[in-house]
């Protein structure tokens, strides 16, 4: 029988009180501290450089992907959108050649039925509808390089517009209209539905964790009370340092209603693979004296 001062009789029975988890008929209650984040944080960028002319959001705005978020200042590159767009509207020359193609085939018809036409007149009849077939071609070509010239216009105004890769909250803005942007960032976005929950565990549940668990989590805020996780990643590698591995839960938040940035307790119900109780337990008998 182990025998201890009270001091450190009672020293070891809050340390034991600290590190009891409680277990039914083969199964394992375990609590850890864990952090509610976002799913996602982007930093979103401006994919060209420029003025900013309008910002169309403040921090906490709702946001959906494929939202302008940024607009920077675009009026040399309109211009020259409308000009690609009216050089791609132009078919004259190819009207044009048609015509010619056609009245060169109705002359070689009729020269082919006169037998007063020498060979040579013949031949340059034929000639030229082999050259306004090549002159068609070309006017195609130039309409088709007009066409793909106005696509890439359209691309580069698309460029001065940002738009959110996620939907989810802005929760920083780093500019104002009038001010130059070039690589730095514009907002910062965060997707909260799904909200992630990050927990460090021990090593010796190694391989009692698994993707697919269910965790039920406890907000330090009451209010929300206790809601059910999803295990999605477990860590392969522990670290040696601290004994312990990540894990990483997923809970769902549909409505927003769950701001991220909260503590929690992660419970974990951990099956016993022998199907026995498990307990612990610590035996403490005061100093006679």
């Amino acid at each position: 029988m182990l025998i201890l001062h009270k001091t450190t009789c009672f020293n070891l029975t809050l340390m034991a009180i600290s590190m009891l988890w409680t277990t039914a008929l083969g199964a394992e209650t375990l609590e850890y501290d864990g952090l509610i984040e976002p799913c996602l944080i982007v930093d979103i960028g401006a994919p060209a450089e420029g003025i900013v002319a309008t910002v169309t959001v403040e921090r906490s705005s709702p946001v959906k992907k494929g939202d302008i978020l940024v607009e920077l200042e675009s009026s040399v590159e309109q211009a020259a959108l409308e000009k690609t767009k009216a050089m791609a509207a132009f078919d004259g020359e190819i009207r044009l050649q048609q015509t010619q193609l056609a009245f060169a085939r109705r002359v070689h018809q009729r020269v082919k039925q006169l037998a007063a036409i020498s060979t040579h007149d013949k031949d340059l009849a034929e000639t030229e509808i082999t050259r306004t077939v090549y002159r068609l071609k070309k006017a195609q070509e130039s309409h088709t390089l007009a066409t793909l010239e106005l696509k890439k216009a359209q691309a580069v105004v698309a460029l001065r517009a940002v738009k959110s890769p996620i939907s989810g909250v802005v929760v920083e803005r780093y500019v104002s209209p009038g001010e130059y942007v070039n690589s730095q960032p514009l907002l910062r976005v965060v997707k909260i539905d799904p909200l992630r929950i990050e927990v460090i565990v021990p090593a010796r549940i190694f391989g009692k964790i698994n993707p697919g668990m269910t965790a039920t989590i406890a907000p330090e805020l009451p209010e929300y009370g206790e809601q059910t996780a999803t295990v999605t990643i477990v860590d392969k590698v522990i670290d040696a340092a601290s004994s312990t591995f990540g894990v990483r839960l997923e809970l769902p938040n549909t409505k927003h209603t769950m701001p991220s940035g909260m503590k929690c307790l992660v419970r974990f119900e951990i099956n016993d693979d022998t199907g026995e109780k498990s307990t612990t337990t610590a035996l403490i008998t005061p100093d006679p004296a």
